[in-house]
């Protein structure tokens, strides 16, 4: 067929007729016909693209042979464990040294005072106030061995850092101290590790490690290094307890002027004990060694390698505590790739000011930020129309990002969500949530607003900090991810609970070279967690996707029986409820000679007096605590929230309580992982618990 019969029976004009077609157009048609082929040629080379995915999404892990149905990730180089990802930084001295060569002795640790900007601690800097602060701790009657256990008891700051490294330096091991574990907990601490030398932040801290010897509670304690200036006072209070104070300027002076050569540890040499704070008894030390730390962080880069690979212009804000293996090990990727790390100032309430100046490109964060920042986000949307265009630009972000694309420069981000990611610096590119579970509408909805790579792991101290993570290009929610490759995944029978392995749920089980080494000596309680092959349990239910991601759906630890002889397991409730708009915090509570559940209510103070609101009940935060009308509204969105998750009757609470202040690490409701403590919140609610059942019966 000639050419131009074809354009005949399209109806268009014949190629010798273009010419005379175009002519007869007006100037002002051609110059808008250039303009809409130019912003079509522009758009076709800059539109954004997907992420690609280093896997098949559809099946993330597989099941390893001969291993009773145990699962590994599909990312890897073959069947073999990942021990490490660099030959050159198998310990976390040489993490650090690889940094540093890669630096070029760039900035490394930053910290800032009110209102100023940041300064910084270059890398050399550093590495060598670590070994003038080891070669003094060695002039201090310390040995550069791993049965050398330094304590150190302060909150994240470069001190804790440099101080850590000197241990390394010197194959010595590093025990951190909470703030907030209270005197009990690190006066076993102090015995049980044969801690004889604590590195302290404040003078107030020294104290009350100064009481315990005084009371004859603490007696290996023999050298306190304090990082922040002191009075002469409480060095004399010291010498009449037979411990020395210094100051952490003098310990490194010392060490200068007697400096040691570097003692540098192997990979199966312990690192830390990290003594993990639990709900109940005595705390456990978690022994981990350096290959466990180095293992656990090189499966985090094998997944990411491809996709979001950390780089020396990266920087993190640090507040998470550094005592917790989540923080230290997303640190670790920082430090080994020259990147740099700056500390909050020490207030929380401070951290959104923090970031601005810092402006952050990796932003690890607990679930329970993210739903504060989540709140606050629609408790701004005032207006039924404001929140309903809040919606709306989020279901548009939400459709780009199940399609693969990530990007903060969308249309909707400048009408809507620019100002929510300048208010964490404008420079976020990776934000990593653990500790907890996410609440997926949450994590939803913060991929699209954030404009960045939003990862979920699961994990625990035992298991260093993470066995499962988000597979790049996977932005669904409601799971944790696949197994990471430095470790494999089974799930166990839990008969009590009827949770079957067969049905691809039961207890979930690590193991590989990021399973720590036992609880320092506590050998019955290191049987209970490690069996003879080698599995952490992790008294955790999960349960297998058919992607081969891992959806936690239970706790083992946390069961009880009612009257009636049901199990109970009172954490997967709590995770439903909490997706109530109204609640902020949830305990609920059963007891076995009772036949039903109760349940204690924090709401949220930002979002719950609007939504009473719209219920037509007015009042303030504090009147509003009281209101019955409230109560019944609250218990009747919980219910509802409970059938939809397909809770049984008996696992829906009867009656609540509503409590205005929020549990917390200070009023000892929380962990300092924020988790709750239930025994204490059990005796604490004592009186509302029995008045609960009392009235319901």
């Amino acid at each position: 067929m000639q050419t131009q019969e074809i354009l005949r029976i399209l109806r268009l004009p014949e190629l010798g007729d273009l010419g005379q077609f175009f002519r007869s157009l007006s100037a002002t048609t051609l110059v808008s016909m250039g303009a809409l082929a130019a912003i079509l040629a522009y758009w076709f080379t800059h539109r954004p693209k997907a992420l690609q995915p280093p896997c098949n999404l559809l099946m993330q892990s597989e099941e390893v042979e001969d291993s009773g149905g145990a699962r590994r990730s599909v990312i890897g180089s073959g069947p073999q464990l990942l021990t490490h990802y660099y030959d050159d930084a198998r310990t976390m001295y040489q993490v650090f040294r690889r940094g540093l060569s890669i630096s070029g002795n760039g900035p490394c640790l930053g910290f800032r005072k009110p209102k100023q900007p940041y300064q910084w601690l270059s890398y050399q800097e550093v590495a060598d106030r670590a070994e003038f602060l080891g070669s003094g701790l060695l002039q201090h009657n310390c040995k550069a061995c791993t049965d050398q256990f330094i304590g150190v008891f302060a909150q994240n700051r470069p001190e804790w850092i440099i101080a850590e490294l000197a241990c390394y330096t010197y194959s010595m091991v590093v025990v951190p101290l909470y703030d907030t574990l209270g005197p009990g907990a690190i006066r076993y601490i102090i015995n049980t590790a044969d801690i004889s030398t604590v590195i302290v932040d404040k003078p107030q801290k020294a104290v009350l490690l100064l009481e315990h010897v005084e009371r004859k509670e603490t007696p290996g304690l023999k050298l306190i290094i304090l990082m922040d200036p002191f009075e002469e006072t409480l060095k004399e209070r010291g010498q009449k307890c037979g411990v020395v104070i210094k100051s952490m300027q003098a310990v490194e002076d010392c060490g200068q002027e007697n400096h040691h050569v570097p003692v540098p540890p192997q990979p199966d040499d312990l690192s830390i004990v990290c003594f993990t704070s639990g709900t109940t008894g005595n705390p456990k030390g978690a022994m981990l060694t350096h290959g466990n730390v180095v293992a656990d962080f090189s499966g985090f880069l094998k997944v990411t390698e491809k996709v979001i690979f950390p780089r020396q212009d990266d920087v993190l804000i640090s507040f998470l505590p550094l005592a917790h293996m989540f923080e230290r090990v997303i640190q670790s990727v920082v430090y080994c790739h020259g990147g740099r790390v700056g500390f909050f100032q020490g207030d929380i309430r401070l951290l959104s000011d923090d970031m601005k100046a810092l402006c952050p490109t990796i932003f690890p964060v607990v679930p329970r930020l993210l739903n504060r920042m989540y709140d606050k986000i629609f408790s701004q949307a005032n207006t039924p129309l404001k929140r309903w265009l809040l919606e709306f630009a989020a279901k548009r972000k939400q459709a780009e990002v199940r399609s693969g694309i990530i990007r903060n420069d969308s249309i909707w981000d400048e009408l809507f969500f620019n100002k929510i990611q300048a208010s964490l610096g404008g420079c976020v590119r990776m934000i990593v949530t653990g500790a907890a579970p996410a609440s997926p509408t949450v994590l939803g909805f913060l991929r699209a607003a954030l404009g960045c790579q939003v990862y979920e792991g699961y994990g625990q101290t035992e298991c260093t900090a993470g066995c499962t993570f988000t597979t790049p290009g996977d932005w669904t929610s409601g799971h944790v991810g696949a197994p990471l490759p430095c470790n494999h995944i089974k799930l166990a029978d839990v008969e009590e609970l009827n949770y079957w392995a067969c049905k691809g749920e039961g207890e979930i089980c690590v193991r590989g070279p990021n399973v720590f080494k036992g609880y320092l000596k506590d050998p019955e309680r290191t049987k209970e967690a490690l069996d003879s092959d080698g599995w952490l349990h992790t008294g955790d239910i999960g349960k297998w996707l058919p992607a081969g991601t891992l959806k936690i759906i239970d706790r083992k630890k946390h069961i009880f029986k009612l009257a009636q002889g049901e199990y109970v397991a009172p954490e997967k409730i709590e995770n439903i409820y909490i997706r109530s708009q109204p609640v902020a915090q949830i305990y609920v509570h059963g007891d076995s000679l009772k036949a039903f559940l109760v349940g204690i209510v924090v709401p949220d103070p930002e979002v719950m007096p609007s939504w009473a609101q719209k219920r037509g009940i007015e009042g303030t935060y504090a009147d509003l605590c009281t209101s019955k009308d409230l109560k019944k509204a609250i218990l009747e969105d919980m219910v509802r929230l409970g059938k939809e998750s397909g809770l049984h009757s008996f696992e829906q609470v009867k009656a609540i309580h509503i409590h205005s202040d929020m549990f917390s690490v200070q009023n000892g409701l929380l962990t300092p992982t924020l988790k709750a403590k239930r025994p204490e919140l059990r005796e604490y609610f004592k009186k509302q618990i029995e008045e609960l059942y009392s009235i319901s019966m």
